[in-house]
């Protein structure tokens, strides 16, 4: 039996890699931050079946302490601050976390288990201003925001521990996936989750910023799969994982409403507050490298992705409006 710790295994992208793994078999550790009130409710229904350990990005002493109770033979580091909005109000805690932070997992694994093999979730935020279309593992980076500069020095300090102590430490550079289980402080989210209130009367209007920012969205269920299979290769690189595909932010609206009957300009409004200082206009990746290597391709569509998270968020308003009918 393999074994497998994972940073933010409480997040989108943890919950979906843990279920994964635990259907290959593997013996699952997940790092999670001391809380009063711990959040779980992403992997409630797996809980019992993985090994929960308290560790911090922001404390090595945690990081070493975690790898020598669970031993690890993978490594999967998805923890971070992970909102590019917040990453411009808070950029100091960004860059300890999602930047410094990789710094310590990585040291901490080369005293403790320098023969595991390590996941960094590097992401296609470090583009940011694109140089070429589609972008590709050689692709120059140009970072938009305190979170893609943060994730750009995770990316190049895991090549450099790669390179200079010989780990199997990986990148996976990840475009914008999505799923019912991301936090509604992402568009996406934000979108499915206000459909869903609206529909129901719970609101009226949904806020959002520019319409035409374009984005290659796919689903975080497939995205798990191809972390797993960086981590199977015999030798250590990056890979980009996307769609090739590119949607605009007025496109998921037009699905999301769609699916709801709902007309959508009846209830968008346009809201300067949810701009970027620096925008990121288009984004839209070549997995050739990985279908090639991987043999990993998207298997969800944008369509059936937004269909997906639209009717989990009339499932949940109508359970908040049926909750306040009975107060």
């Amino acid at each position: 039996m393999r074994t497998a710790l994972i940073t933010g295994v409480t997040g989108q992208d943890g919950s979906y890699l843990a279920e994964f793994l635990l259907t290959k078999g593997y013996k699952v550790y997940g790092l999670t931050r001391r809380s009063s009130n711990p959040v779980t409710d992403r992997i409630n229904h797996i809980v019992h079946k993985i090994n929960l350990i308290n560790g911090d990005l922001l404390d090595q002493p945690s990081l070493i302490e975690a790898l020598e109770e669970s031993k690890p033979d993978e490594i999967y580091n998805l923890a971070a601050q992970s909102f590019v909005h917040t990453s411009w109000n808070q950029p100091v805690l960004t860059a300890e976390f999602t930047a410094v932070g990789v710094t310590r997992i990585l040291e901490a694994m080369r005293k403790v288990c320098p023969k595991a093999r390590f996941y960094q979730a590097s992401s296609s935020e470090m583009f940011g201003k694109v140089q070429s279309v589609p972008q590709t593992e050689n692709t120059s980076f140009y970072p938009r925001s305190p979170y893609g500069v943060a994730k750009l020095y995770g990316h190049w300090i895991t090549i450099n521990y790669r390179e200079s102590y010989n780990m199997h430490a990986s990148s996976g550079i990840l475009f914008n996936h999505e799923s019912p289980r991301r936090g509604i402080e992402f568009v996406t989210r934000k979108i499915s989750y206000n459909v869903g209130l609206i529909k129901h009367g719970l609101i009226n209007e949904l806020k959002l910023g520019n319409l035409d920012a374009q984005r290659d969205w796919g689903f975080a269920g497939d995205y798990v799969e191809a972390m797993w299979a960086m981590l199977q290769q015999d030798k250590p690189d990056d890979y980009v994982i996307a769609t090739n595909e590119t949607h605009s932010v007025k496109e998921f609206v037009e699905l999301a409403f769609a699916q709801a009957d709902l007309d959508w300009k009846k209830y968008v409004v346009n809201d300067e507050k949810f701009y970027r200082p620096a925008e990121v206009d288009l984004l839209i990746g070549d997995y050739a490298k990985a279908k090639k290597h991987l043999k990993w391709e998207p298997k969800t569509s944008f369509k059936k992705l937004v269909h997906m998270m639209v009717d989990n968020d009339l499932k949940l308003a109508a359970e908040i409006k049926a909750k306040q009918n009975l107060l």
